[in-house]
């Protein structure tokens, strides 16, 4: 089984996590296409919206895809831009925070992770 659309045809919801504001995901490949060990999300942030500073035990691979902001990594601020990839590992205390335009980026995560 083999999945083909344009990201756009998933729908976007709400992030509702606690600490989170403005921003959006859409579960473009998950275990219900049939991933068994990772999952591809595509979130937007809307201009300074965040994710919460936050940590879990799963690493993620994020890689930006347009717009800029800064991520917050162990405490240090680091700009981010179209194009830069990102490993976080688990146990890593992160967030991201778009710029004045939004910010649109792809995250991997393992299979099961919300």
């Amino acid at each position: 089984m083999f999945k083909h659309l344009h990201y756009s045809e998933v729908e976007a919801e709400k992030v509702t996590v606690e600490g989170a504001k403005d921003v959006t995901v859409r579960w473009v490949i998950s275990e219900d296409d049939g991933a068994p060990n990772f999952a591809m999300r595509i979130f937007e942030f809307k201009p300074d919206g965040h994710s919460p500073y936050h940590s879990h035990d799963w690493e993620h691979e994020i890689f930006i895809l347009n717009d800029d902001g800064h991520l917050t990594i162990d405490g240090q601020k680091r700009p981010i831009k179209p194009g830069d990839v990102i490993f976080i590992p688990g146990g890593t205390m992160h967030n991201l925070t778009a710029g004045k335009n939004g910010l649109r980026m792809m995250c991997l995560v393992p299979v099961g992770c919300k």
